[in-house]
């Protein structure tokens, strides 16, 4: 799960600097996803230890992290849609962009807690 984690980082980096071009590189919020990328990337880095404990930490860490970049940019897409009562956005490109990081980060809690949950049943199956 940790190359997934640090592959997930990589698409919001990714997906912060795109955002960020698209608003004229003049607003910096842009580059929040590439925040939160960055840091599900050193976490996943961290995850590749050998020690299973460490690596159970710093996973629970990533998938924390994960859940907040659904929920906070999943509910700011969320009001912007409403307020725009089926006209235009205010800022097109920023809520694309939060909407695009609520999917992304949402695919990647799914996928952990997936992950989660079957380590567990091996857990048990060897106990």
């Amino acid at each position: 799960m940790a190359k997934t984690t640090i592959m997930f980082g990589s698409v919001l980096i990714v997906l912060g600097l795109i955002g960020f071009a698209a608003t004229g590189s003049t607003h910096p919020t842009a580059l929040i996803p590439t925040w939160f990328g960055m840091s599900l990337a050193i976490l996943g880095l961290l995850a590749r230890t050998e020690d299973a404990g460490k690596r159970m930490l710093w996973m629970h860490i990533a998938v924390s992290i994960g859940l907040l970049g659904f929920i906070f940019p999943g509910v700011m897409a969320t009001i912007a849609w409403v307020k725009a009562h089926g006209g235009a956005l205010a800022r097109p490109a920023a809520t694309e962009e939060q909407a695009a990081m609520a999917v992304v980060s949402l695919i990647f809690v799914v996928m952990c807690i997936r992950s989660f949950i079957a380590a567990r049943r091996g857990r048990n199956t060897q106990a």
